[in-house]
């Protein structure tokens, strides 16, 4: 399958193909995916994230479970004496098919060239340190030369890092893979927790995409706000949620090394971070799971107690649930989208605080909301069943036609009709969460969750 490439769109807050389409970006964690799967389980896991409806799978090439001197499941190494200037072809060669694989399945990787420890040691991570300025730029040089053909390839470069005092590195192997695939490709950069690529990158000319890590600590950490602080940003640049609680990963909001004392991440808590994220602005969502990142089974040592193994945990339900979202974004006009709170009048800002808000009720029901700029559909998310809230219909010219959105199984129920002034709303009673979606009413809107346009 050729597979078109992504670029933001003119007004620096989405993604789209060169064609224009445009592009929800819904990514899966397998940062581990080139160095312990074989050939037969990797078509297995990607053509189940297919089905499932992901596009983009974020995977690292010098890995982060001791991806230097752990050989991958075909017994081969990446480097050469631990050079980045002497890769080692048969590894590569693994590395190629999976990326092939992934294109015939109509899949892009998201491509970490390396975790971050191999740059920045004393932090975490099994490093060793081998990088700096001139041999990244070397490496970059190799892998741009080595992926020129392949149109499905965005690059993500970082990896659980703060960038920090690492800029001209970082800059040396974007330019590395520009020289080498010689044009300019895609670019974003991964951090570490509570972090986004923003606070040292932002203006840096080769980063096309801000990417933050919401993490795994807190039941409700409020992504909502820290998307919001990026898309309010200029130059305006598209920022998505790129690793948020995974599920199943135990909760550990006093950093007790996640012993799941306080239980795992649901597919709820997954769903209402997706939701209220986008909803906020992002332009798209990454998907993890706690099992499926590290690609753990029985017979492998377990990173932070992950649980059940990786062939069972590709089909939790909240990797099923997440194409609903992309669904309902694209069955409404996409580029004219923007968030907007002022729907929600009596809905005040949060903020984030310290490891109490695990605790904090106003964060588990805290609503988004977006709508279009012509005032032609607005949607929000209602984080519990049975919640009220009021809801600003002014946006709209006249009539509402209103709808509730099963955000578990894409189903939609009708809610009536009503004037465009303020109304209360009351979720479904079932649930426990929901997306009131208001179009207006001299419109032929489409169901929630019928595509406008093909699927990407």
């Amino acid at each position: 399958m050729t597979l078109e490439r992504i670029h933001p769109d003119p007004s620096g807050h989405f993604l789209v193909t060169e064609s224009g389409k445009p592009f929800f970006w819904l990514a899966d964690t397998a940062w581990e995916l080139f160095h312990r799967l074989n050939r037969a389980d990797a078509e297995h896991y990607l053509e189940t994230r297919r089905q499932q409806g992901f596009n983009v799978i974020q995977a690292v090439v010098l890995a982060e479970v001791d991806g230097i001197h752990a050989p991958n499941a075909n017994g081969h190494t990446p480097l050469l004496g631990d050079d980045p200037t002497r890769p080692n072809e048969f590894y590569f060669r693994d590395v190629d098919e999976i990326i092939h694989l992934a294109a015939e399945k109509g899949l892009y990787i998201g491509l970490l060239p390396t975790w971050g420890d191999k740059v920045h040691g004393g932090l975490w991570g099994t490093g060793p340190v081998i990088f700096n300025v001139e041999n990244a730029r070397i490496y970059g040089k190799f892998l741009g030369q080595r992926y020129r053909g392949d149109n499905n390839i965005l690059w993500i470069l970082g990896g659980d890092r703060p960038a920090d005092g690492y800029q001209s590195l970082w800059a040396a192997m974007a330019q590395g893979i520009v020289d080498g695939l010689g044009r300019r490709p895609f670019f974003t950069y991964h951090p570490q927790g509570g972090v986004s690529s923003s606070t040292w990158l932002h203006e840096s000319e080769w980063l096309d995409m801000n990417m933050w890590q919401s993490g795994h600590v807190l039941l409700d950490t409020p992504n909502w706000e820290m998307i919001r602080s990026d898309y309010e940003r200029k130059p305006s640049k598209p920022v998505l949620d790129g690793e948020p609680n995974y599920e199943d990963h135990p909760i550990d909001p006093f950093l007790r090394k996640w012993q799941a004392d306080f239980g795992r991440f649901t597919d709820y808590d997954v769903r209402k971070q997706a939701y209220r994220a986008v909803f906020s602005g992002a332009c798209g969502h990454t998907y993890g799971h706690h099992s499926v990142w590290q690609f753990w089974n029985l017979k492998r040592e377990p990173i932070n107690f992950p649980m059940p193994p990786w062939d069972e945990a590709i089909l939790r339900p909240g990797a099923a649930q997440m194409v609903h979202l992309k669904k309902l974004m694209l069955s409404r006009p996409y580029l004219n989208r923007i968030p907007d709170q002022s729907l929600l009048p009596d809905v005040l800002p949060t903020l984030p605080t310290d490891n109490k808000v695990h605790f904090e009720p106003v964060r588990a029901a805290y609503p988004c909301a977006n709508r279009a700029e012509d005032g032609s559909f607005a949607m929000v998310y209602f984080p519990q069943a049975e919640q009220r809230l009021r809801v600003d219909l002014g946006c709209f010219s006249d009539k509402v036609s209103a709808s509730w959105y099963d955000p578990r199984n894409g189903s939609t129920h009708a809610a009536g009709k009503f004037s465009n002034e303020r109304t209360d709303f009351t979720s479904p009673v079932a649930g426990p969460d929901w997306v009131l979606v208001l179009d207006d009413a001299t419109l032929s809107m489409p169901l929630p969750g019928v595509v406008l346009l093909p699927e990407l």
